[in-house]
């Protein structure tokens, strides 16, 4: 991570990890995000810190994040998100590799544009897309959107990073920094440099505290930001990424 943004996050408040989810869990909440370079970042840093708190866990700030995205033959969950069908569903095993548990997490918008995420605790590591996890994600995909989800699933992307978060003192908002991505699919690794940051806001209307801070420094959100779509793209693993090309260039990572 950046020197000037770990010393800056020095300066906050802390919250634990019962606090946070008690405050801000955030499973249905409008999403803005950001690519920012640190020095672009680091004064919006300092003005958070009047606000918000930073989750703290055994004395550390920043955690490893280890998630797989899985997809159909077809990529139909990525091709969706690029043609920017209302339905579509994103699912993942996220791993938090400094308190050693992992969650299936299926990621899906309602009919107000509302990320929805429901998370399903993984027992068996070596088969996370069991039987039950199988019934998990069919039920969560027709309680919304009133039909089968019907696809077969396999691992597509292998990503990690380094994520911050920060909770607001007032309103349940939260957000995540996340930095030092490694994206790894078909062979092929891309990584993110590591003065540039993925800032995502999350809030019930999607113009909180910290949208109004970046707002007032000429900071502005990146359409279509996926990190799954991002890593797909940049690895070379879809034929069509024109939708992306925006967030991909602000990381560096256009070919």
């Amino acid at each position: 991570m950046d020197n000037s943004i770990a010393k800056t996050l020095a300066d906050f408040e802390t919250i634990g990890l019962a606090e946070l989810n008690s405050k801000a869990a955030m499973l249905e909440r409008l999403d803005n995000k950001y690519i920012l370079p640190a020095t672009a970042f680091r004064p919006a840093l300092a003005r958070f810190a009047a606000h918000f708190d930073v989750l703290e866990i055994d004395e550390k700030r920043a955690f490893t994040y280890a998630t797989k995205y899985y997809d159909d033959a077809e990529l139909r969950g990525y091709y969706d998100h690029h043609q920017g069908r209302r339905k579509r569903c994103k699912v993942r095993v996220r791993e938090y590799v400094d308190a050693g548990f992992s969650y299936l997490e299926v990621k899906l918008k309602d009919k107000r544009k509302v990320t929805v995420k429901k998370r399903l605790k993984v027992d068996d590591k070596a088969n996370p897309l069991n039987a039950s996890a199988v019934e998990f994600i069919e039920d969560n995909y027709r309680d919304l959107y009133a039909q089968n989800f019907g696809k077969t699933l396999h691992p597509v992307i292998a990503m990690q990073y380094q994520r911050i978060t920060l909770v607001a003192r007032q309103g349940g908002e939260r957000m995540t920094i996340d930095t030092s991505l490694r994206f790894e699919a078909n062979g092929i690794v891309r990584a993110v440099q590591p003065d540039m940051f993925i800032v995502e806001t999350k809030s019930a209307r999607g113009n909180g505290i910290a949208d109004r801070i970046l707002r007032s420094l000429h900071l502005h959100p990146t359409k279509r930001c996926s990190k799954y779509c991002i890593g797909m793209a940049t690895t070379g693993a879809v034929q069509r990424q024109n939708k992306f090309l925006p967030a991909l260039k602000k990381l560096r990572l256009a070919h």
